[in-house]
């Protein structure tokens, strides 16, 4: 009885501290999306006090007036064939890495890793002249092929990590029933793998949807400008409109709030997958 009680004493402070800072995360951006449904008059009431009714025409002006339509539709075109080809490309060579033997392995996986170390402000400018060089400049290619690249080392390393956790019954079980490596990889370790690929998506996701210095540089054409570049030259337009700019605020980094709560389950199941093997 005293053990139960100590250990339901011990767990509640841990609990407070959890809600602390779950409250601490949540109330800006409750004031972020307060301040994008007020005027600005409501604005110099104070932070806290509530419209007299939500000013939705601050999204509409974001969304038409600040362009925010090409943005997102632009982030949309970019974002989703750097996660399907990244998870595809990852999960065939994780597969490599985790199951096959081959020359210079331990040379190309050591490569990979410095590759994940190196900063974007690194190779950005000869980047730069390399996407010039073969007329990839304001276009989408600029910004998906070199963002495939950079996420194709994490997607190995990730994959590869997440395959050498399963069993090994299962694969032995299939290389005796005369199993081909495409069949093993394709009917039995990707369906095993769901739940990580899930989680490699939502990172994946999240780091393109933010990408920023990438499509600084090598666009310049308002109509290829991702959601992040917009809100920049948005922001130097409606510095004085706050509730238009954090329309626009809202309306880049919502889309990520609403990816990691449908996908929050699969993100805990794929990061904890292997833990009780």
């Amino acid at each position: 009885m005293s053990r139960n009680f100590h250990g339901a004493g011990a767990i509640l402070p841990s609990r407070i501290i959890l809600w602390v800072f779950a409250v601490l995360t949540v109330i800006p951006f409750a004031l972020l999306i307060l301040t994008s449904l007020k005027s600005r008059a409501d604005l110099i009431q104070g932070a806290f006090v509530l419209p007299a009714y939500p000013h939705f025409e601050n999204y509409a002006n974001a969304w038409i007036e600040g362009h925010f339509n090409v943005y997102f539709l632009n982030s949309v075109l970019i974002v989703f064939p750097v996660v399907i080809v990244s998870i595809i490309l990852g999960t065939l060579t994780g597969f490599s890495f985790a199951f096959l033997g081959f020359p210079f392995r331990r040379t190309i996986f050591v490569l990979l890793t410095i590759g994940m170390m190196v900063p974007t402000e690194a190779f950005i400018i000869p980047l730069y002249y390399e996407m010039r060089y073969v007329g990839l400049i304001n276009t989408y290619a600029a910004l998906i092929l070199p963002q495939i690249a950079m996420s194709l080392p994490f997607a190995t390393m990730f994959m590869a990590s997440a395959m050498q956790q399963l069993p090994s019954e299962i694969i032995e079980a299939a290389v005796l029933d005369g199993a081909s490596r495409r069949y093993i990889l394709s009917k039995v370790i990707v369906p095993l793998m769901l739940p990580s690929m899930s989680t490699l998506a939502l990172f994946l996701f999240i780091w393109t949807w933010n990408e920023f210095l990438i499509p600084l540089v090598l666009v310049n054409d308002d109509n290829y400008r991702t959601l992040p570049i917009g809100m920049l030259f948005f922001q130097g337009r409606y510095t004085v409109n706050t509730p238009v700019l954090t329309a626009g605020a809202v309306i880049v980094i919502g889309p990520l709030i609403l990816a990691y709560m449908l996908f929050q389950r699969k993100l805990i199941t794929g990061l904890t997958a292997g833990a009780t093997k």
